[in-house]
């Protein structure tokens, strides 16, 4: 089945939405005229954030949590050592084995604060959770090889323990089913799964939990008003999420409002059962056992070039081939792969 309805033209063969989504037609006119525009002085800057305003509302959809829950940014980083930096001095962090060093190393340069990172098995996460540890920090799916957190176990685990926790939606956010409200925050990068300009970034947070993240990158975006707080004082942050929100890269959010209204319109459901079917069709046909995930992970042939195998366009990770199944690809892909990777 075809979710994408010719939307991406040079989609064939393309497996490698976990390093970078493919924009869809209207993302990419939108940018286009959004650049004559610019080029030809027609560009009002106000009017770029009618696209950030649609970004944001698209996000909170997809996610499920009001649009009052919803900071926009650009990296992911960024957002995390937000939270990193707001956490008590000499506070106990969770994190996987191997976690993406955007969730980590934020932790990490804590630590002249006197704040630990305690890593522990992806699989262990929910049982490493106690009564000592401040916030648990975690990619909802692992970047690597694709595998998806036990999200319900984790959850469970924190809350009965007064446990913050912090996900990294970036290799999730678009085909996996996630309901942010079940966590304090939730932070994802928009450039791959979600189609969009590499450049956004959202993240949501428990309006209880707001005034407790200090956001340190206000600027006059983060404003209630904020082509009224371009100078001078008093402090006035939005009393929303709206605080964390960084000034816009204006062409990035152009690209990325379109985006995510065809996520939100073909529906996160509809768009797992589709890429969750296509990866177990690859995993079978070389004798892997079914999974919950859009990621493959293969052993690959010896001397493998993964960016021109056969037509196929993927990425190696941890020393494996990564296949990634999205929206825009379709039966034809998996017989490309079993075709390329006889051997």
């Amino acid at each position: 089945m075809d979710l994408s309805a010719g939307l991406f033209p040079y989609a064939a063969g393309y497996l490698n939405t976990a390093s970078l989504g493919l924009p869809p037609a209207p993302a990419v006119d939108a940018v286009t005229a959004a650049l004559d525009d610019w080029q030809q002085g027609a560009a009002n800057p106000p009017d770029y954030d009618r696209h950030v305003a649609a970004s944001r509302r698209h996000f909170a959809a997809i996610s499920g949590v009001p649009e009052t829950w919803v900071g926009a940014g650009s990296q992911v980083s960024g957002f995390v050592g937000l939270v990193a930096g707001s956490i008590p001095a000499g506070s106990v962090v969770v994190c996987p084995d191997g976690e993406f060093t955007s969730v980590l190393f934020p932790f990490l340069v804590q630590s002249r604060r006197d704040v630990t990172v305690r890593t522990v098995p992806f699989e262990a996460l929910a049982d490493a959770i106690g009564p000592d540890v401040a916030i648990v920090a975690f990619s909802a799916v692992r970047s690597d090889d694709g595998r998806v957190a036990d999200l319900e176990a984790i959850c469970s685990a924190a809350t009965s323990q007064g446990v913050l926790t912090l996900v990294d939606a970036t290799q999730s956010a678009g085909w996996l089913p996630l309901d942010a409200t079940e966590f304090d925050v939730v932070i994802a990068g928009a450039y791959k799964w979600l189609l969009s300009p590499r450049g956004t970034a959202f993240m949501t947070i428990r309006p209880g939990l707001i005034d407790d993240i200090l956001p340190a990158h206000a600027g006059w975006y983060a404003g209630e008003s904020p082509w009224e707080s371009i100078y001078g004082g008093p402090l006035r942050l939005a009393s929303s999420a709206r605080r964390f929100d960084l000034s816009p890269a204006w062409l990035c959010w152009v690209g990325t409002a379109p985006a995510l209204e065809l996520i939100a319109t073909v529906g996160v459901a509809a768009i797992h059962a589709h890429n969750v079917e296509l990866a177990n069709r690859c995993r079978s046909a070389f004798g892997m056992v079914p999974s919950n995930s859009a990621i493959v992970s293969i052993e690959p042939p010896a001397g493998l070039d993964a960016m021109s195998l056969g037509g196929i366009r993927a990425s190696m990770r941890a020393g494996r081939l990564r296949l990634c199944f999205h929206l825009y690809n379709t039966d034809a892909d998996v017989e490309r792969v079993v075709a390329a990777l006889r051997f």
